[in-house]
Parts: structure tokens; sequence; C-alpha cells
């Protein structure tokens, strides 16, 4: 039976309320003490938009660019940005750029772990602050694009197109990585000790966007997001969208990876303090990028799930020594975000550090700055086109009733 609400507010209502000044806004660890104070049908009442936001490596990004037709005309093919490969099956002059390509000559083919200076990340983060890059192509010939060869520097500002296009970002919950072997590990997840030396993270928690909408009831195609620093929007579910028949915890947010977003932005809005390129010892290029997501606060469900707290919020312990990289992973233990943030997990009788290869300052700071969008009206809450595959809520919540 459909949950019956006391507070039923639409897109169109809060929009007006922002563009009249008047929303009331708030940051998801804001939420946490409102909820916990008037309870979740008056914060509902009281508050339009929740404020959300992430900054972590996201291997799964990365830029289509359209750098303009020669004289005489070229169909690339073969295509090098500052030697770094890119993908040029498209059309005649639009390429992909993703984050974690790697040129040639990169050092992955020698002795493990190699040292992984320079890739593709680079190459967005260069193109972002407006440094020349080095466009080689090469190309078959034909009648119509009769030009084979080109050798040219490009900027962000001559190129016709810079579209951020991110095939997976901001997972909804991701692994804790430790190392139960005698041997130091490589991975995307940094360098674990060996003997559970230490235990790596990444994710915002109670800032988390999708931690904050766990079932996808207002992040859907077409949301207008915080994205590097600029506007962006949801295109579609990410590739590994995965959000069914997951283990939940009581208040419904996933214990391990769900779901995903695949998120699109123009390039040239961005900002270099919201993508950065990142060299990972062992594994190779990753590049960090910012998302903020404004969850709505249509009804004291929605109020509910965006007051979920770090000690509520659970991750899977993974080993990545030898189970991750089987396949064949299951978890040796969940933790709760505020124990990851404590600093210290227990794990088989021992204390292992814990460190975040995400930075909460950053997710606090995007919450921030797209809370004071809204307040100032610059940025509206925008209607999905269409719901993202999630399960339906199944979560119940105390709630006061009316005097």
């Amino acid at each position: 039976m459909e949950q019956q609400f006391k507070v039923n507010k639409t897109y169109e209502e809060i929009n007006e309320k922002i563009r009249k000044g008047e929303a009331v806004v708030v940051t998801a660890e804001e939420m946490i003490e409102i909820v916990e104070e008037l309870g979740v049908v008056k914060a509902a009442e009281e508050v339009d938009v929740v404020t959300t936001g992430t900054f972590g490596a996201m291997c799964s990004s990365g830029a289509f660019l359209n750098v303009g037709h020669t004289k005489p005309r070229m169909k690339m093919e073969e295509i090098y940005l500052n030697g770094v490969p890119a993908y040029g099956g498209i059309a005649a002059v639009d390429l992909y750029i993703g984050a974690t390509a790697l040129p040639e000559n990169d050092p992955r083919n020698e002795v493990y772990p190699g040292k992984f200076e320079y890739g593709g990340a680079h190459v967005i983060e260069e193109l972002l602050s407006g440094e020349d890059i080095e466009l080689e192509a090469y190309g078959y010939g034909t009648d119509c694009y009769p030009r084979r060869e080109i050798k040219k520097l490009i900027n962000i500002n001559t190129i016709n197109d810079a579209i951020l296009c991110s095939p997976r970002n901001a997972y909804q919950n991701y692994n804790v990585a430790v190392n139960k072997s005698s041997r130091t590990v490589y991975t995307y997840m940094g360098t674990l000790k060996p003997n559970f030396g230490n235990a790596t993270y990444s994710g915002a928690g109670q800032l988390s966007p999708l931690m904050n909408d766990p079932f996808f009831e207002t992040i859907g195609i077409g949301t207008r997001i915080f994205l590097g620093g600029g506007i962006g929007y949801v295109a579609f579910h990410g590739t590994q969208h995965a959000p069914f028949g997951v283990k939940r915890s009581k208040k419904g947010q996933p214990m391990e990876g769900a779901g995903t977003l695949m998120v699109v932005g123009d390039l040239k809005q961005m900002s270099t303090d919201f993508i950065k390129a990142a060299s990972i010892l062992g594994y190779g290029v990753s590049m960090f990028v910012g998302i903020g997501i404004p969850i709505p606060i249509l009804n004291e469900r929605i109020a509910y799930y965006t007051s979920v707290k770090d000690s509520e919020i659970f991750a899977p312990v993974i080993d990545y020594s030898v189970d991750y990289p089987s396949g064949n992973a299951k978890p040796l233990k969940y933790v709760s975000y505020a124990e990851l943030r404590s600093g210290v997990i227990e794990l088989e009788g021992k204390k292992i550090p814990t460190s975040p290869v995400s930075s909460y300052y950053k997710a606090r700071e995007i919450a921030n700055i797209l809370k004071e969008w809204i307040q100032k009206g610059e940025f509206e809450i925008s209607k999905p086109a269409e719901r993202l595959p999630a399960p339906e809520p199944d979560v119940k919540f105390e709630r006061e009733e009316e005097e």
C-alpha cells in the first residue's frame, strides 16, 4: 500500500520559493540536527532543499572534444593529446579522452608496481586550466576528408566543444580496502600495507548524494547538479548501476556498491578546484570529480532519508590482495562511516588505521556552494524526466502524529 504523507510539495512550488528568495535550503549535515530537533514531518514542512556533495577519484570519467575542422578537412582516426591516446571513432574531428588513458611510453609495462605520472585526467585538467595541448592526429584520407595528418596546439578557447561526460560517477557506497596478505598491494584505493596494516575508503558518508536519496525518488534523468564547479546534469543511470537486491541498513541505505550516475556538463564552465588529476602508484591515473546534488524535500519520507548520519551508513570491508582481484570478494565485515572517520576500525581482533581516498572537506564545500547558488536564485531544482532504475522504498519510519 502506498504510504500517505502529511507533507506534499511539488517541484514548481519549491522553485517558486527559490525565485522569490524564500526557499529554506540546508546541507545534509545541517538536516541531521533539524530532524533530530523537529522530527521528520515538521522538518519536511520547514526545509525545501537539502544539498549534498562528494569529491573523490572517479576513474570512469572523460570528455568529448570537438577540435574544429582543419584546412583541408580531415577525418581523425588515430589521435594523441600530449602523447595520451584519445578515441577518434566518432566523426571527423570529434574525440573522447578518457581519464585513465596512459601514453604508450608510460612505465606501466616496466617492473611492478611502476610509476604513473601523466594520463588523460592530466590532459583534461590542463585543458580546463587554459594550457595549450598538443594535438597529433592521423587519418586514412578520403575524397571529402583528404588530409592525412596534423600536429598543432589547441586550448579550451580554440576548440568548439569540451563536454565532460562520465559513464560512472558518484558511486552509491563503496568498499573499504584492506590487505590480508604478507606483501604490499598497490590498488586504485591506494597502497595497502600487508597484514591488515591500513584500511582505505572512498565516500562522503552523510553528505553523499546517493545516500541521501537511496531509492532515487528525486535523482533521475535530467536532474540538474553541481558538476566540477559548474552546472551539469544526470544523463542516465551509470554503468554498473545495480541498486536491486543489495543488503541495506535499517534506514534504507545500501551497504555495498549499488547505484551510479552518468553525468554530463560543459567543461568550459568548470574549475580545476573541482576537477583534479591523480597519479596512483601501481595502478595508473584517475580523476577527482566534484559532484553536488540538491534533494527537494517533497515529503517527510525524503526528509527522513536526508537526515541519515555516518553512524547509520555501513560499507563492506574487502580484501584487495586475493578476494577482490579474483572476482570472488565477500565482505570480511561491515563498518560504519562514523568508525571510518574516527581513524580506526577493528578487524579480526586488530585495530587498523583508516584513511580516506576522497575529501570530506571538499564535499562539504560543494554542498555549501550549491546551497548558496540556490539561496541566491541562481540554481533551480529540476524534476527528472524519468526515474532511474531502483526498487521502491520499503523502509517505514516513525513520525509524530498530528495533535
